[in-house]
């Protein structure tokens, strides 16, 4: 089967995906965002998707604005049959609409389920247990179009964003061929969502990250790893900020020593040899990966040979301020 595909996307998730596409067909051309600054030293970098496509040799094109008269021109060029978008911006009906046979979407939830830019990591942070993938054909109003395919996929216990991420990712692959072999086949009929069932899952930033450790040890644990690797949960220690990427919980503290029992309140914690706890409402979490402000992430364990304060303290909850 011969199909004509323009790709759209730009981070590392949306690799997978492409490659599978220009295995199986012919990726005309790939679309993703302008080379910009990166990093602390704000060097100039491309996509991950760009240095993929060159890789492949597929032509790039790099639109600063969606509706330029010449990018839409060199779309209407390729003349492609499908477009797919994965991981990419929103694209106005002036492009979507150039397809000869549809323009789909592939979103990391089962829609209509968290509709948004952050679905992977609201899923963690709400504690589901399962999630999956979804392609749906594109229309104005985003997230909102009728579903094509879905994959399920189970979220691992202690799975972190950048996990479930990892998980995704390669599973997104298999749906965009399956989505483009049903949209070639033309007997595909898909499914309008149901606006009363929909959930939102907004962009996640660093100053709505603060940890609030007065909720139960599990929705602690979950939050932190729905912030993880970044922008990273935090709080507040010994006036640094202190990000904790990965954690553990225990709500029964009959085998815990006596030394962490002595937590009585939420944001106490205790640093010894082996453990780094913290008391919340209910429950105890145990920080197992952790980033101090200036410094490298760590796992604790290693942080912990290193550590020469004080066993116990309390964090701190303050405003972020150009952190």
């Amino acid at each position: 089967m011969s199909l004509s595909i323009v790709y759209m996307g730009t981070p590392k998730f949306a690799i997978p995906a492409l490659e599978a596409l220009n295995e199986k067909y012919e990726v005309k051309a790939v679309v993703t965002a302008t080379d910009k600054p990166q990093g602390r030293g704000h060097k100039v970098l491309p996509s991950d998707v760009k240095l993929k496509a060159l890789e492949l040799g597929i032509p790039v094109l790099q639109p600063e604005k969606l509706k330029d008269e010449e990018f839409i021109a060199e779309i209407k060029k390729i003349n492609p049959d499908i477009i797919v978008v994965v991981a990419f911006r929103v694209l106005p009906k002036e492009v979507y609409s150039l397809a000869k046979l549809a323009s789909f979407n592939i979103h990391g939830s089962l829609l209509p389920q968290y509709r948004g830019a952050a679905p992977i990591n609201w899923a963690i942070i709400n504690g589901d247990k399962f999630t999956g993938l979804t392609s749906f054909l594109l229309q104005d109003k985003v997230d909102t179009g009728d579903v094509l395919l879905q994959s399920i996929a189970p979220i691992p216990d202690g799975a972190t964003a950048g996990d479930l991420h990892d998980l995704l990712a390669p599973l997104s692959a298999k749906l965009a061929v399956d989505t483009c072999e049903l949209i070639a086949s033309g007997s595909y009929r898909p499914i309008p969502q149901s606006d009363s069932e929909a959930s939102l899952a907004p962009k996640i930033f660093q100053q709505t990250a603060q940890i609030d450790f007065s909720m139960n040890a599990e929705q602690v644990r979950n939050f932190i790893h729905g912030f993880s690797p970044a922008p990273g949960a935090w709080t507040i220690w010994n006036g640094k900020l202190l990000k904790i990427l990965r954690a553990s919980f225990q709500y029964c503290q009959c085998d815990l020593p006596e030394s962490i029992k002595k937590l009585d309140k939420p944001t106490q914690y205790y640093v010894g040899k082996d453990k780094f706890a913290v008391r919340c409402t209910y429950g105890i979490i145990f920080i197992e990966e952790l980033q101090v402000e200036g410094k490298k992430p760590m796992k604790a364990i290693d942080f912990l040979r290193g550590y020469k304060g004080e066993p116990y303290g309390e964090f701190e909850r303050k405003e972020l301020i150009n952190k």
